[in-house]
Order: C-alpha cells, then sequence, then structure tokens
C-alpha cells in the first residue's frame, strides 16, 4: 500500500429519549432520563486496504466491525435483550434501541462515502490523575512479583491514532484508547451525558475545528457600550409558542454534519476497576475514608461514595476527567510521527463462555461456570453504591436476601463442578426462560492495522486482568510469526466491545469477592479462558491460518423482549397556553445584564420529548443577535448549555428549562434562548412541531 491505507470517518447522533427512560448504567430504578447534558454519538473508523466488492452486501461483517461503547452511565437504556441488563428499564426500549442502531449504521454509511487514501500514525503517552484504583484491596492480591513490574495499580497510557488525509495532508480523524470508567456523572443524574469520554471528544473536535477555522476579520472595530446592548436587549420580548416543521431544529444546529467534519473519539480499555472519582471515596455521614476490603462505612455500602476532582459538582468533575483526556489526545496528536504501514487482518470468533475447558499451565484442566452473580454485585461500587445490606467483599447472603434468592430459583439450580466457590445470588436456569437473564455466547476479535493490534473484549476487563490478556496475546504473535510481530507491535484492549457481559477479574481478585469479582459471570477462570481462547485467534492471524469453526450465533431475542415501559399519551397546554410559550422568562440580575460564568435559563411550556428524538437537531439553543438576524451559537450538544424536562406532578404539564452557563470566551452582545420540541394531542394524533424564544438579554 506503500505507507497509505483507505481511510474514512463518520459521525451520527444517537441521543435516545430523553424522558422517562430509565439510564444504563447504575441500574438504579429512580434514574430515568430528564434532559441532555450533551448528546450521545457513534463515531466510525474505516481502514482499507482496497475496495473490492459492492457499497454494502457482505462488506461489512461481524468477523471485521467493532462497535464498542464508552460506558457512560447516563445514556437511556432498554437497548440489550437479556433481562439482567434491561430489567431496571422495565424490559426493552424499542426508541433506546432503534437510536443507536441507526446511529451506528448511518455513521458507517458516512464514514464509507468519504473513503479516501491516506495515512494512520500511531503514539502513546500517560494521562494524568484521571483515573484510579476502586478496588486497590483486591489488586493487592496479584502477586507481588507481577505488581512490581507496573508502577501503578492503574494503566495510565492512552494509545492514539491519527488519521491524515492524503491527498490534502489534513487530518480527518483522531482515535484513542485510555481506561476510565464513564462515572463522573453520578447515579442520582438525569440528564443524558457523555460523561467524561463523550467531553473528551467534543472537547477534541471543537479544538481542532477551531485550529483549522479560517479566521474572518472583525467588522466591529469597537463594541457596542453596554447600555446600549441592555437597550437593546430590553426592547426585544418572548416570542411566544410558533408551528414550524421537522427540519426547524437541525437549522439551529451549530455543528452542521455533512460528512465533512473531523472525528475524535475516546475508547475505553480495560476498565473494570478504574474510577474517574480521582480524590477517592469518603463516608457522606463522617468525610472520613471508607473501609479499605469493603467500601463500606460502619458495614453501610450506602454511604461510601467516590469522588471526583470538581467534587460536589458532578458535572464540573466529568468536565474536568475529560479535558484531562483531552489536553493529552491534544499532546500525542501533535507529536505523532510513527506511521502504521502493512496488512489489514482480522479473526473473529462466538465462544459459548459458561462451558469451557482451560487447560492451566500446571497441566491441570478447569472449567468455566454458568453466568451467575455473587452477593456482592448487589453492593454496587465506590462510583455508585447499589443495595442496602450488601458489602463489597461479602462471601455470605444475608437471611433476608437468601429468601428473595431462594424463592426465585432452587437452590439445586445453582452452580456445581464448576471450581466457583462463591455463594450465588442470581443464577442461570429456568426461571426467566424464554428470557435469558445473562450472555452465555459471546464474541472475541483481533483486528489488525500494521504493528497495532486491537483485542475486542465483549466485558470490563480489571486492570491486572487487561494487563495478562494483552501480554499474553502479544507473546503468542510473535512466537508464532517469522518476526512480522515483534516487542514494537502494539496490543491494545478495545473493552465492551461487540456485546455486554459484565466483568472479568484475574484468578486471584475474584476470592475477594468485591463488586468486580461477584460480576465476573463466567468463574475465577473467566480470564484463562479468554487468555486461552485469544490465544487461538493471535496464532491463526500470526501463521495466516483461517478460523474454520465461527462457533454458535447467538440467540436473536428481538421476537420475545417485554416492553412493560408506557409511552406518552399525548400532551395538552392550559387555554390560551401554546407550546413553546414562556412559562418562566429570563430573571435578570440587579445590572440589567449578565456577565461571564453567569447562567441565564428560562423556562418553557413543553411536550415529552419522546414524540421527536430530534436526531441531528437540538432541543435548546442561544442564539446571538447580529444585525436583524438571530444566529445560533450554542446547541444541546454543547457543554454550556443544559436542556431539562420535568413533569408538574399535579396539573401533569410538561416544562422544559434551558440553562446556559456563559463559557468565558463569549463575546459582549445580546442573546436569547430558543426551545424546539415536538407535540401529540392523543396517541393517534400525527406530531406537531413546534419553537419558542425567551426575551432577550445582554452580556458584557
Amino acid at each position: 500500500t506503500n505507507g497509505e491505507y483507505l481511510i474514512g470517518v463518520g459521525s451520527y447522533d444517537m441521543t435516545g429519549p430523553a424522558a422517562d427512560v430509565n439510564m444504563m448504567g447504575y441500574a438504579n430504578t429512580e434514574q430515568n432520563t430528564a434532559g441532555i447534558h450533551f448528546r450521545l454519538r457513534a463515531r466510525t473508523f474505516i481502514v482499507a486496504e482496497n475496495l473490492e466488492g459492492p457499497r454494502f452486501g457482505n462488506l461489512y461483517t461481524e468477523e471485521n466491525v467493532a462497535i464498542s461503547g464508552t460506558h457512560t452511565h447516563a445514556g437511556p437504556g432498554g437497548y440489550l435483550q437479556y433481562v439482567v441488563y434491561s430489567v431496571t428499564s422495565l424490559g426493552f426500549v424499542k426508541q433506546s434501541f432503534d437510536a443507536i442502531a441507526n446511529a451506528v449504521e448511518q455513521s458507517i454509511i458516512q464514514a464509507h462515502n468519504n473513503l479516501k487514501p491516506g495515512s494512520i500514525f500511531i503514539n502513546t503517552g500517560d494521562v494524568k490523575e484521571a483515573s484510579i484504583n476502586r478496588s486497590p484491596s483486591a489488586y493487592l492480591l496479584n502477586p507481588a512479583e507481577e505488581r512490581s513490574r507496573y508502577p501503578s495499580n492503574v494503566d495510565t497510557q492512552m494509545t492514539l491514532l491519527k488519521f491524515v488525509d492524503g491527498a490534502s495532508g489534513k487530518s480527518k480523524g483522531s482515535f484513542s484508547w485510555f481506561a476510565t470508567h464513564g462515572t463522573s456523572m453520578s447515579k442520582n443524574n438525569k440528564l443524558i451525558s457523555g460523561d467524561n469520554k463523550g467531553v473528551a471528544a467534543r472537547l477534541f473536535e471543537d479544538w481542532f475545528t477551531s485550529q483549522n477555522k479560517s479566521s474572518s476579520p472583525n467588522t466591529n472595530s469597537t463594541e457596542p457600550a453596554i447600555g446600549e446592548l441592555v437597550k437593546k436587549a430590553q426592547s426585544i420580548k418572548a416570542t411566544g409558542g410558533k408551528d414550524c416543521n421537522q427540519k426547524t431544529s437541525q437549522a439551529s444546529k451549530v455543528r452542521k454534519n455533512d460528512g465533512s467534519l473531523f472525528v475524535g473519539a475516546f475508547c475505553q480499555s480495560n476498565v473494570g476497576d478504574v474510577s474517574p472519582n480521582v480524590l477517592g471515596a469518603f463516608c457522606i455521614d463522617s468525610g472520613k475514608p471508607c473501609d479499605f476490603n469493603h467500601s463500606s462505612c460502619n458495614g453501610n455500602d450506602l454511604l461510601c461514595v467516590g469522588r471526583g476532582p470538581g467534587y460536589p459538582d458532578e458535572i464540573l468533575s466529568t468536565k474536568i476527567i475529560g479535558e484531562r483526556q483531552f489536553r493529552s489526545a491534544v499532546e500525542l496528536f501533535e507529536s505523532a510521527s510513527e506511521e502504521l504501514t502493512g496488512k489489514i487482518d482480522y479473526r473473529h470468533v462466538y465462544l459459548n463462555f459458561t462451558d469451557i475447558e482451560v487447560e492451566l499451565d500446571s497441566n491441570k484442566v478447569v472449567k468455566t461456570c454458568p453466568a451467575a452473580l455473587g452477593p456482592a454485585f448487589a453492593a454496587g461500587t465506590t462510583d455508585g453504591p447499589g443495595v442496602f445490606g450488601f458489602q463489597q467483599g461479602d462471601t455470605e447472603i444475608s437471611p433476608f436476601w437468601k429468601s428473595v434468592r431462594d424463592f426465585l430459583k432452587k437452590p439445586s439450580q445453582y452452580q456445581v463442578d464448576c471450581q466457583n466457590p462463591k455463594p450465588v445470588l442470581l443464577s442461570s436456569g429456568e426461571m426467566f426462560d424464554p428470557y435469558p437473564w445473562a450472555p452465555a455466547i459471546l464474541p472475541i476479535q483481533i483486528l489488525r492495522l500494521g504493528k497495532l493490534i486491537i483485542l475486542s473484549v465483549p466485558g470490563e476487563f480489571t486492570t491486572m486482568a487487561g494487563r495478562r490478556l494483552r501480554e499474553a496475546v502479544k507473546e503468542t504473535l510473535i512466537l508464532n510469526s517469522d518476526g512480522e510481530f515483534n516487542n514494537e507491535t502494539h496490543v491494545v484492549i478495545a473493552g465492551l466491545t461487540n456485546t455486554y457481559s459484565q466483568y472479568i477479574a484475574t484468578f486471584e481478585e475474584y476470592y475477594q469477592q468485591r463488586y468486580e469479582a461477584a460480576s465476573t459471570l463466567y468463574g475465577p477462570h473467566t480470564l484463562s479462558a479468554y487468555i486461552q481462547e485469544f490465544n487461538k485467534l493471535a496464532q491463526a492471524m500470526a501463521k495466516g491460518d483461517k478460523i474454520n469453526e465461527k462457533g454458535p450465533s447467538p440467540p436473536d431475542l428481538l421476537s420475545v423482549q417485554i416492553s412493560l415501559l408506557l409511552g406518552p399519551f399525548g400532551d395538552s397546554t392550559p387555554n390560551g397556553i401554546k407550546f413553546g410559550d414562556i412559562n418562566e422568562d429570563i430573571d435578570f440580575p440587579e445590572s440589567g445584564y449578565f456577565t461571564k460564568g453567569d447562567k441565564p435559563s428560562a423556562t418553557f411550556w413543553s411536550a415529552n420529548p419522546r414524540y421527536d428524538l430530534l436526531t441531528e437537531g437540538t432541543f435548546a439553543s442561544v442564539e446571538r443577535l447580529q444585525g436583524e438576524r438571530w444566529i445560533p451559537i450554542h446547541d444541546d450538544d454543547d457543554l454550556s448549555l443544559l436542556f431539562k424536562w420535568k413533569v408538574d406532578n399535579s396539573s401533569f404539564h410538561g416544562f422544559a428549562t434551558i440553562e446556559w452557563e456563559i463559557p468565558k470566551d463569549t463575546i459582549s452582545g445580546v442573546y436569547r434562548l430558543k426551545h424546539f420540541g415536538a407535540s401529540k394531542n392523543t396517541i393517534a394524533s400525527p406530531i406537531d412541531y413546534f419553537t419558542g424564544a425567551s426575551s432577550a438579554f445582554s452580556v458584557q
């Protein structure tokens, strides 16, 4: 390929329903979506040596496509087919599923359509103060000799790819891997958010755009006096609700998604025991550090909560951890000089992880187990404590929860004969048939870009588990190739890829039964099974062999999904009020104008945002007056603008609040807040679209 690949990048809005849907991650039944912090996106990168064959057809398959989650805990749930992942969302939520599936498809199409010759550069470096180990007592159970080979109990290295267009020499995108949980936003948050990795992506993309934007001359040599701005703003009142069409909100998007935008993605890695709440975990009643082994406070797991760097402001913590990843990525991006060249390759197989025979180094043969969760799963983590009555590290179940378990399952159905020492809170069996509670058949995959090897794993490896997998695969590649792979080969783990099956702890960590171990579904030898099976793929790749046995396909359970979440039945307003009318207008400060850092807000009469997700559009915008025209400068994909949704408990009317934290670089001028939405009078009614704007205000 003479040092060049075909490269394409794409991005598409995948924000799901911003009201009423339980969020996926913390399993908190009270954490239902109620607005947007900023939007979720699917970001696609395609690399090819050539492009033979039709546009689609069999060009992209489960073998050469990796779908990797950034692991935000602030996205609408209900899109996975197994009971344990959909119980808190009241089953399957088609709107959540469709938003994700559509965005993945559209971003692939966009990336495919802009495939052009180009180059890829790789760089690595450390990210400082963006991660800590949230289960350090379990990490310490790993052999001292092994731990001594690493400077920290978390992996601080970021691996970054820089994609450069061959014709123009301009960068098209960047993709990086770094391990830290998407739990800067807490289990009490109700705003859809990409969490810290989404923040990093938004900052990176906006930074690149600003660096490459041609500056236009400033036609206003002097800014108007604040008195003139205040007077102008006072003359412009709220518009009242107005009818509009489905495309209106898209016209107010600040970033037009025409396929030409730079795409920056921040991927997950071996994140299992890694937290972004870097100040540590403290008891919320006393302020003292939590119990080291159990992460509890006098036996109560609910009182032990991790603190982010912006504590107690979770949005600030999210921004800070995102900024730290963003800054590291910029440094690696600007200094990347090592070019990736060579073969593109991939291997993929499905495996039934509930029954894998594993040959250990001692020649002893052991087996994995039917999927099961230990009691500490219910305890949650310091990022999001779970249920009262459980602790991390517990190996006993309280009498109450034991009775609940025994009601759900017969003891004879618990795991036996699979070397699994943990007591079982929930395990496989007939109770949920035909709705399996957890996955059994999982995909594993290796992707190759020259001397970069990407391990697609369907779960969350702990720090040491990930290190063991990377080292084993690298050794296998080197031993089975004729110098094609060597110590310069890069091996990265792409976590939470192609499906989700919870955690993978090391054999030693498993026996303490903290949250990560209790959530290691297939028993103490789960990691050994992964290493064994990945080594088979690595050996085949190194020798150029094909995988003849593709393994059993996972079940397609779409037709048997249960959906108990009711849809909105129609919205209305009181007589004389229209959707988009102001309910609470701008509250002006005594000075009559706002300054940088202030938070003007306005509340509008509105309808449930589930009627239309306004994909690639916006529910909110900030507009600046330029001459006689209002120009959108921020939308609900910006970090400074929040869209909040609520329903009045007595009247059942809906309200949308738009809140803008004025950025430091905002220029003086006249501004207003604008809302977009969709409504239905009844379930059978057609969708009507509306908009409305606040009174104007000035910013100095």
